[in-house]
Order: structure tokens, then C-alpha cells, then sequence
């Protein structure tokens, strides 16, 4: 399995729930929908579960052209399709990154009605300030779904992730906020004052670097291509699974092997990864239900034999912890992205 089918990685079906909102609320039908997408009720049924990146990425574009809204009617006016290509499109033709983000904000401007951004620089930071109409605050989905459109497109920009000093939202903790960490990293900031994402001031003198030829690629691997790559590198947690990731399973480290290759105690291993609110287990366990799901989506390999590559004692095992991973079992998950894929191509 390749380093880039490791790294797409899975989204919590709370974040599948939470762009099924605005189509819920109109009362549009939902199994065509997910159908097309590839995801299976029964999932939705099970907070533990998830699904893969295409497979949301897939549903992202299935509802932004099923409301015309690439803001999932979030806003009292429709974010027509065609505004994120668009945008990306303007921004490409610019010098650099402060004047390409500049161009990005009024753009949005032009699309929102509720929702209107700043750019504003001071005090060695880049902050694109968000200004809500509404008395009461957008809910954390909406404003982590407008970072990943314009943090995604300028990390693309410059062919490099930009580092996020904090992510500040008006908004109270959302019950689920594990994998918006994963993608901004762990300063999220509830309950302030105003919401605004931080960069580096001198991130914006980065030169745009990418070529016309570059940006349809870009485009046609939207959004699976923001939701994932762009995650923080440099996080210990990433550094972990990035060390997993390189061996077979049967070879990952022990908890103690694993310090030594980090050059660091045991006891201040542990303590950085739980200040990230993670443990070694868990990052295991994670590495292994990514490596399924990538396995699966590549068609390659039956389960007993998928079983034992992932360490797990027997096909039986895999079944029950696949399961609580996705919310459905191996062959369930297979059939749904075959169709998914099936579909996509009558289209």
C-alpha cells in the first residue's frame, strides 16, 4: 500500500451528520444521497464510526451540487458551485500569498450574505476575521468548513502547509471536535470573543507557485485533496503515525522502542501525546483502521489475509474492530464503495 493511500485517511460520520444538516432540513431524500457517496445508513447510526476521506469528499461534492451551495445552506445565500474553482482560479494569477488570500476574502464576500471575512495583519499575525450578522454564532462546522476551503487552497498555493498559530471561534465546544484537530491542530480556541483563523504574518510574502496545468489536477482532486493532506506535520501525533506508517505492522514498535526512536524518555513520550490527547494505542489503532480502509477502497486483498498484515489475530477479530470503526462490517463496506465508484462513472 502506498504512502499517499495511507495518508487519506477517515472522517467521523459527526462530521457526515453535521453536512447533512441543510439537506435534513428540507427534507430532500437521503439514500440516494449517501448512496452516490458511498456511506451506509447504518453507519450514520453509530458514533464511533467512520468513513473514508474519498467517500466524504464524495458526498461534499454530491451535496454542494444537490443545494447549488458549496456552503451546505449554511448562510441565507447559496455559495454557488463553481465559487471554489473560481476562486481558485483568481488566486492562481496573483504574485503572492497575502495578495492571493486578499483576493480569496473578497471573493467569499461577494458569495456570503451572513457571513463576511478580514484580512488584517498586526503584531507579526495574519488573521482572516470572521464577521457574523446572526446574534447567535455559527456553529463550529461552518466556520472549520470555510478554513479548510481557504487554508486548503492557500497551502496548495505555495506547495507547502502553512503552520496555524490558533483557530478562535465565537462559537461553544462542539461535541466532537477530534478531527477538526487532527486537520488545524490542537489550539482551538471556543467561546471568544470574535472567530478568526491565525498564520504567520510573513507566511504571506510566500511566492504562488503553482501552474495552470497544476491547478486542474487540483481542482479534480477537490475536496479530497484539502481534507487530509494538509494536516500538521510536524505535530507529534502525526510524527507517530508517520514512524507507523513506514513499518508492517507486525513490526511497529513497543511503547519503549518507540521512545528511543523519538530520543526521548518513555515518561515524556507519554506526557507529550496525552497533552495532544492521544495515547500510543489509540494512534495505533487508528494507523490500522486507515490501513483497512485504504486496503478495502484499493480492491486488493481479502480479509483473512487483511487481517493478519494488520496484526490482528484472526478474521474474526478484524470483523468486530472494522465494525466499530465504520459502523458496518468489511463486505458491507466494499459493496457501498463499489456502487459508489459505479456510479460516479454513469454519471
Amino acid at each position: 500500500m502506498t504512502d499517499s493511500a495511507l495518508e487519506k485517511g477517515t472522517i467521523s460520520v459527526h462530521l457526515v451528520a453535521e453536512a447533512l444538516q441543510a439537506w435534513r432540513r428540507r427534507g430532500l431524500p437521503e439514500a440516494p444521497l449517501l448512496a452516490q457517496a458511498g456511506i451506509s445508513p447504518v453507519q450514520l447510526q453509530r458514533p464511533q464510526a467512520r468513513v473514508s476521506a474519498q467517500a466524504y469528499a464524495r458526498l461534499w461534492l454530491a451535496l454542494a451540487a444537490g443545494l447549488d451551495d458549496e456552503f451546505f445552506g449554511m448562510d441565507s445565500r447559496r455559495l454557488k458551485s463553481g465559487t471554489f474553482a473560481f476562486m481558485a482560479r483568481t488566486a492562481l494569477a496573483t504574485d503572492n500569498l497575502g495578495v492571493a488570500l486578499d483576493v480569496m476574502v473578497r471573493l467569499l464576500n461577494l458569495g456570503l450574505d451572513d457571513v463576511q471575512l478580514r484580512l488584517e495583519r498586526a503584531d507579526g499575525l495574519a488573521q482572516v476575521v470572521v464577521r457574523e450578522s446572526g446574534v447567535q454564532p455559527l456553529r463550529a462546522f461552518a466556520h472549520f468548513t470555510l478554513w479548510m476551503m481557504v487554508h486548503g487552497l492557500c497551502c496548495w498555493l505555495v506547495g507547502r502547509r502553512l503552520p496555524i498559530v490558533a483557530v478562535e471561534l465565537r462559537c461553544t465546544r462542539p461535541d466532537y471536535v477530534a478531527d477538526y484537530q487532527v486537520m488545524f491542530g490542537d489550539e482551538l480556541r471556543f467561546e471568544c470573543p470574535r472567530s478568526r483563523l491565525l498564520l504567520e504574518a510573513d507566511c504571506l510574502n510566500l511566492p504562488v507557485s503553482r501552474s495552470h496545468s497544476e491547478l486542474r489536477g487540483f481542482l479534480r482532486g477537490a475536496p479530497a485533496n484539502i481534507l487530509v493532506r494538509y494536516r500538521d506535520p510536524q505535530s507529534l501525533t502525526m510524527r507517530v503515525k508517520a514512524c507507523l506508517r513506514s513499518l508492517e505492522p507486525a513490526h511497529w514498535p513497543d511503547f519503549e522502542q518507540l521512545s528511543q526512536r523519538f530520543h526521548m524518555a518513555s515518561s515524556t513520550l507519554r506526557r507529550r501525546l496525552a497533552r495532544e490527547g492521544q495515547s500510543y494505542q489509540v494512534l495505533k489503532d487508528q494507523v490500522r483502521r486507515d490501513l483497512a480502509v485504504a486496503c478495502l477502497d484499493a480492491g486488493g486483498r481479502q480479509f483473512a489475509e487483511l487481517a493478519e498484515t494488520l496484526g490482528f489475530a484472526d478474521a474474526s477479530a478484524f470483523y468486530k474492530a472494522f465494525r466499530k470503526w465504520t459502523g458496518t462490517t468489511p463486505g458491507q463496506y466494499c459493496a457501498a464503495e463499489r456502487a459508489a465508484v459505479k456510479s460516479a462513472r454513469h454519471d
